[in-house]
């Protein structure tokens, strides 16, 4: 009787699980530690991520707590969310956010140990259209370098000129540019489909078709406009 009692509950606790998954309550606190991250970041009063960099991307991903992964030595992994500006030329608003994943199994991934938050900006539309594929192999499929740091800080080098991605992370209070070189980025469909309760693509949320912003993303997408001069009034997203 106890073990008929014992599976049940197991059963019990498990359909809750999968229902609380399906819900999108997951992708919801993502999405505000993300922002969270995000706004730490922007707050921050000397090391922070040069406006005129940041003022320029097409893409914004933020992956807060980066953890190292028990599939073998250096392996990570990390779940984060993408917004990118609208429109075919990626210069409109702030879009409704794309849930995306990312593992690696380099060294310079998991600089600062366990639990490091990342930041990748996006700089160009060859880049951005090539983050919204399945997958991306950063440093291979798509260029990037360790991002520039300081308010006043621009990217002049010759390797960060020529990256279609900059990268930053930040661990234990410590901000600073990264080489995300040999990591994989995709988009994280299924994620995407509890968010918004049906399977959708990262082109129909990216061009805002028939998608609503969730609550908790527009703090996310207000930072944003904020922090840049090319964004549209956030009141134009859904």
């Amino acid at each position: 009787m106890k073990r008929a009692v014992g599976v049940v509950v197991a059963f019990l606790g498990l359909f809750a699980s999968i229902v609380w998954a399906d819900s999108g309550e997951k992708e919801r606190d993502r999405i505000k530690e993300a922002s969270n991250v995000l706004k730490e970041i922007l707050e921050a009063p000397d090391k922070g991520i040069p406006g005129n960099v940041l003022d320029g991307s097409k893409c914004v991903i933020v992956i807060p707590g980066v953890k190292k992964a028990a599939l073998g030595i250096g392996a990570s992994y990390g779940r984060g969310v993408m917004t990118c500006r609208q429109g075919n030329d990626f210069k409109g608003p702030w879009s409704p956010p794309s849930m995306m994943a990312t593992e690696s199994g380099s060294v310079g991934f998991q600089i600062g140990g366990s639990g490091t938050d990342f930041v990748i900006l996006v700089l160009n539309e060859g880049g951005a259209r090539s983050v919204m594929k399945s997958k991306v192999k950063l440093g291979a499929d798509a260029s990037i370098a360790a991002g520039p740091v300081g308010r006043t800080a621009e990217a002049s080098t010759t390797g960060t000129m020529k990256a279609q991605m900059l990268s930053y992370s930040r661990s234990r209070g410590v901000f600073g540019g990264v080489s995300l070189s040999g990591a994989s980025l995709r988009v994280d469909g299924d994620a995407n489909k509890n968010l918004y309760g049906d399977k959708v693509s990262v082109d129909q949320i990216i061009q805002g078709q028939g998608i609503t912003t969730p609550e908790e993303a527009k703090p996310l997408i207000e930072q944003l406009t904020a922090a840049t001069s090319k964004a549209a009034p956030a009141a134009q997203h859904q």
